[in-house]
């Protein structure tokens, strides 16, 4: 059976503003962190400018364990840009993160048989790290 692999990363640009940066700052040390209300302690990811329960704007970055479900994946077998070819096929897919319970994270499934993929699949977080030093989330077979 195929294997997932990871997609083509070197056409991945990242484009951050001052509610994403943190992330991305603790991405590229190897940290997953959500972002949570300062005042009322609501999930906000992805993070927003105001809080979707009381409205402020005061951000509280909390460190996740990477441990995870699988929520929802699809598989992409037919390259839609040259150059994916060697990249096929690769799993987005969302993952909630088993310490922060209704918060879904975009990502990738890799190195996983596609017969084995199903929604309720328990994950664990790996990196791929850039070129450029930027750290982006994988998840494997727990």
């Amino acid at each position: 059976m195929p294997i997932a692999q990871a997609p083509p990363y070197q056409l991945f640009t990242l484009a951050t503003n001052v509610w994403t940066a943190p992330y991305w700052e603790a991405a590229s040390r190897g940290e997953l962190v959500a972002a949570r209300c300062a005042t009322c302690d609501h999930p906000r990811m992805p993070p927003t400018p105001f809080c979707p329960r009381c409205h402020h704007q005061g951000i509280r970055w909390v460190r996740l364990s990477g441990l995870g479900t699988v929520y929802s994946y699809t598989v992409v077998e037919r390259a839609i840009m040259p150059g994916m070819e060697a990249h096929l096929p690769y799993v987005p897919a969302v993952i909630e993160p088993d310490d922060l319970p209704g918060v879904r994270l975009v990502s990738n499934l890799v190195g996983m048989d596609l017969a084995d993929l199903r929604v309720g699949l328990p994950v664990r977080l790996t990196w791929h790290r850039t070129d450029a030093g930027v750290g982006l989330t994988q998840f494997r077979l727990r």
